[in-house]
């Protein structure tokens, strides 16, 4: 069997975004992930570790990690003020540690807009929607001259899998080409963590994404 997996959003639709949260409550595999993310952060030796959120979105995996981590500072980036609203509403009290930043990572200059510099840039389901190879490597580089010695990226995306006969859109591609993009960037040993709920056969929008971890 063969098709296309892709999607397309209009972030900026008040309906579209409210629906789009409504239908992505986490599944426990979106769990795990934002579990393994945080585990990464936890790894960071500062006490009160800096987190930026690339694609904050309607705000699950800020309250998972806001809940788990007492200490540590957030701040949420994205191009919708549409998701700030309605992550405002997914964080509630928890929106108080949570600094909300516009900004457009399709524009280089986007970390000059940041109010701090990160220890740890995370995402998840989100660089996929920029929409190509090329538009991923440029975050990714950003990410690294971004980061001081020692900082984490931790990117849970989309992915290709391998041996599939689907075509999917440019901003999904393989496990090997997110590393080979990562190390390109300047980051030593990037690996996956895991592929969750991987479907070869009969894939849908909502399957086959990796954890991705880089140090600087």
């Amino acid at each position: 069997m063969t098709g296309f997996v892709g999607a397309q959003h209009e972030f900026h639709d008040a309906d579209f975004v409210q629906g789009w949260a409504d239908r992505f409550v986490p599944s426990p595999p979106r769990l795990a992930l934002f579990e393994m993310i945080l585990d990464q952060i936890r790894q960071l030796p500062a006490d009160a570790p800096d987190v930026l959120e690339l694609g904050l979105g309607p705000g699950y995996m800020a309250r998972y990690i806001l809940e788990r981590h007492q200490t540590l500072r957030y701040e949420g980036l994205d191009f919708s003020t549409v998701f700030f609203e309605v992550a405002k509403q997914t964080l509630g009290d928890l929106g108080a540690r949570v600094i909300f930043t516009k900004a457009d990572l399709k524009d280089p200059s986007w970390p000059a807009r940041l109010a701090r510099p990160p220890q740890a840039i995370i995402s998840t389901w989100a660089l996929h929607d920029l929409g190509s190879q090329h538009a991923v490597a440029d975050v990714y580089a950003r990410c690294f001259e971004t980061l001081p010695k020692g900082g984490i990226l931790a990117n849970g995306d989309f992915v290709k899998p391998d041996g599939t006969a689907w075509e999917y859109e440019p901003g999904r591609f393989s496990i090997a080409r997110h590393l080979e993009l990562l190390r390109q960037a300047g980051f030593a040993g990037p690996a996956s963590l895991h592929h969750f709920e991987p479907e070869i056969d009969k894939p849908t929008a909502a399957q086959n994404y990796a954890c991705l971890v880089a140090a600087k």
